[in-house]
C-alpha cells in the first residue's frame, strides 16, 4: 500500500427539503443558477466539470465525483480531500430564500484510505458528526450516528452513517426506494489501466471519458441511461447516467497502491434489473476487496445482492445491519475474492 496518494473513498451527503407552496416544490432546488451551485461547491474545494439532465434532475460531473440536483433533494458525493460537510450553510441559506425548509439529511461514506490527510471537519467521524449537529436545524429531531463495522473486532473497513429528519420526512419517506452504495479497491490491473491517458493523447475531459466509456464496456451497465462522461489526466474517471428519475455514478481512482472505484444507484423494489446492472458494474473492476451498502433494504434485496457476486469468485465475508430513523435498515456487505484471505 502507497504511503500516500490520491483519496478514492467518498464522502456521500444527500438533504431533503419540504416547501408550503406546490408550485415551488415543483422546480425548487433546480432553480439554483450555476453561480450559486459555484458558491456552494467552492466550500467544498470543487467544481463542474460536465452537466446533464432531464425532466425530472439535473446531474453534474465533478471535479471530485458527482451532485445531483432534484426539485426537493440534492445529492453531493466528493472525494479527494473534500470538505464535503461545508456546503451544508451556503445550501441551507439559498434554499431558505426559495422557500424550501430541511426535512431530511443523510451523510455515509467508507473508510478513508489516507485518514489523516483528511482536513475539518473530516478528520474523524466524531468531528463530523459535531460539524453535523450544529449546523442542521432543531426541526430535524429523529436523529441517529452510527459506524457498522465489517467484523466486531479488528475491523480496519466500516461504514459511518448519519441520519436526521423531522416528523414530516418520517412519514413521508418512500419504502419502495432504495440507495445501494458499492466501494470496490484492489481493481484487476489490466482493467485498471484503460482508466489512464494513453501516449499520445492529446485530448481529455468529455472526449477522453466516451472513449474509456465505450471501451470498458460502463456504457452496457444500463444501455438506455443517458450517460454523461469526463475522463482526467493523467487518469482517472468519473460517469453520471440519468434514466428517468433514476441516477447512477461511476468514479475510478486506477493507481496502483490505493486503486479504487465505487459505483452507486438509486431504485426500486420492483426493478427486475437491478442485480445484472450491479453484476455487469463489478465485472468492469474485478476488484479484490468490495463492500455494499444499501439503504432501504429488505432481506430479500441484500440475499439476492450478495448470491449474485459468487460466480465472480467474490465471497461475502461478513453482513452488519442496522436501523435509522427515516431511511430504514442499512446493510453494510463486505467481499473478497478466493484468491485473497479476508483481512477486512
Amino acid at each position: 500500500m502507497a504511503m500516500s496518494g490520491f483519496e478514492g473513498f467518498e464522502k456521500r451527503l444527500e438533504i431533503h427539503f419540504s416547501d408550503d407552496d406546490p408550485m415551488i416544490g415543483s422546480i425548487g432546488l433546480r432553480q439554483l443558477d450555476f453561480e450559486l451551485l459555484e458558491e456552494i461547491l467552492d466550500a467544498v474545494q470543487c467544481s463542474v466539470v460536465s452537466a446533464v439532465g432531464n425532466g425530472f434532475f439535473d446531474a453534474y460531473v465533478l471535479s471530485e465525483s458527482s451532485l445531483f440536483v432534484y426539485p426537493t433533494k440534492i445529492i453531493i458525493k466528493t472525494c479527494g480531500t473534500t470538505q464535503l460537510l461545508k456546503s451544508i450553510p451556503p445550501l441551507l441559506a439559498h434554499a431558505h430564500h426559495m422557500g424550501l425548509h430541511v426535512s431530511g439529511c443523510r451523510y455515509t461514506r467508507g473508510s478513508f484510505i489516507f485518514p489523516k490527510a483528511q482536513p475539518f471537519p473530516h478528520s474523524s467521524f466524531r468531528e463530523e458528526v459535531m460539524y453535523l449537529e450544529e449546523n442542521l436545524p432543531s426541526n430535524l429531531c429523529y436523529r441517529k450516528a452510527s459506524v457498522m463495522p465489517s467484523k466486531k473486532s479488528k475491523s480496519s473497513h466500516s461504514w459511518h452513517v448519519y441520519t436526521a429528519s423531522d416528523e414530516q420526512y418520517m412519514v413521508q419517506h418512500n419504502p419502495d426506494m432504495f440507495t445501494i452504495e458499492i466501494c470496490m479497491t484492489e481493481l484487476d490491473r489490466i482493467l485498471a489501466r484503460k482508466f489512464f491517458q494513453r501516449p499520445g493523447d492529446i485530448y481529455s475531459g468529455d472526449l477522453s471519458g466516451k472513449e474509456m466509456t465505450a471501451l470498458t464496456g460502463i456504457g452496457n451497465i444500463n444501455p438506455a441511461a443517458l450517460v454523461c462522461d469526463f475522463g482526467f489526466d493523467p487518469c482517472g474517471y468519473s460517469m453520471n447516467s440519468i434514466d428517468g428519475a433514476q441516477y447512477a455514478t461511476i468514479h475510478v481512482t486506477p493507481e496502483d497502491g490505493y486503486s479504487y472505484a465505487s459505483f452507486e444507484c438509486i431504485g426500486s423494489h420492483y426493478d427486475t434489473n437491478i442485480l445484472e446492472v450491479l453484476k455487469k458494474a463489478v465485472q468492469v473492476f474485478r476488484p479484490a476487496t468490495m463492500s455494499i451498502s444499501i439503504t432501504g433494504a429488505t432481506e430479500d434485496l441484500y440475499t439476492r445482492v450478495r448470491d449474485i457476486f459468487q460466480p465472480l469468485g467474490l465471497n461475502c465475508r461478513s453482513c452488519t445491519i442496522d436501523e435509522f430513523p427515516s431511511a430504514g435498515n442499512v446493510v453494510f456487505q463486505t467481499f473478497t475474492t478466493r484468491r485473497k484471505k479476508a483481512e477486512i
